[in-house]
């Protein structure tokens, strides 16, 4: 799972990113580096309520940093600058799912199938951007600049394997991958259509999910009928393209 979901390289970056921030000559104690490492989650956090109205910016890290005593200026220490609050929002979103999962898994009262185990974890996922989806195509935007592009596959990898993970796949063949792959694929087309639904609740996006969940067991059938996995690989690559023009 650790080279699927590309933590190493979510941890590599941040620690770039450190270094980058810091003079070449000078050194820090593993303290000093936590001590700096904190201040910074902290203001993140902070940031997020300015976004609604400041949006996924610069100004908006300021603000955050000034509501819990630090100066406005301390969005230095950011380097990547509105990329960081971005990718600090999405990595949290992606452990509070995980936490979550973790304790369904946990409970024994849990009788619902893998299929609706999907369902609910994208919905929750999904929920958690409601609040700033006003602003959020400024998100996806940042993120689809090319120095950002690696950290945002890794994060949206790290979420549908968690969520395969928990629904209880741990196939080991090429079905690992496709279900992966697809889900990904319904996730982001599931986001896109949620942006632009006015219906109360957001119940047409949720049965839009529905709808092409039901793709992944089309996919199941198709894979189990296919003989050469190069074959299976391509019918895959076709659903999922079909997904983002399939909006019935």
């Amino acid at each position: 799972r650790r080279l699927w979901t590309s933590r190493a390289l979510l941890a590599d970056q941040f620690e770039n990113d450190n270094r980058k921030a810091e003079p070449q000559q000078s050194t820090h104690e593993e303290n000093d580096e936590e001590y700096e490492k904190n201040i910074k989650l902290k203001i993140l956090g902070a940031s997020l309520k300015f976004v609604p109205d400041m949006g996924w910016s610069k100004q908006a890290i300021s603000a955050g940093a000034e509501s819990i005593g630090y100066p406005g200026v301390i969005h230095g220490l950011f380097p990547k600058g509105s990329a960081a609050l971005v990718e600090y929002f999405y990595s949290m979103c992606n452990r509070e799912l995980n936490e979550i999962l973790e304790k369904e898994t946990d409970s024994s009262s849990s009788q619902k199938t893998p299929e609706q185990q999907v369902r609910d974890a994208v919905e929750i996922r999904l929920r958690m951007v409601v609040p700033y989806k006003k602003n959020w195509p400024q998100a996806m935007a940042i993120m689809s600049l090319p120095p950002n592009v690696p950290t945002a596959l890794a994060n949206l990898l790290t979420l549908v394997d968690d969520i395969c993970y928990y629904a209880g796949d741990r196939s080991v063949d090429i079905n690992w991958y496709t279900r992966r792959m697809i889900l990904a694929t319904i996730y982001k087309a599931t986001e896109l259509y949620m942006l632009q639904d006015k219906s109360e609740d957001h119940k047409e996006t949720w049965l839009f999910l529905e709808r092409r969940l039901k793709d992944i067991l089309q996919i199941q059938t198709m894979l189990s009928n296919s003989v050469k996995p190069d074959e299976a690989l391509n019918r895959v690559t076709e659903t999922a393209s079909a997904v983002f023009i399939t909006v019935d």
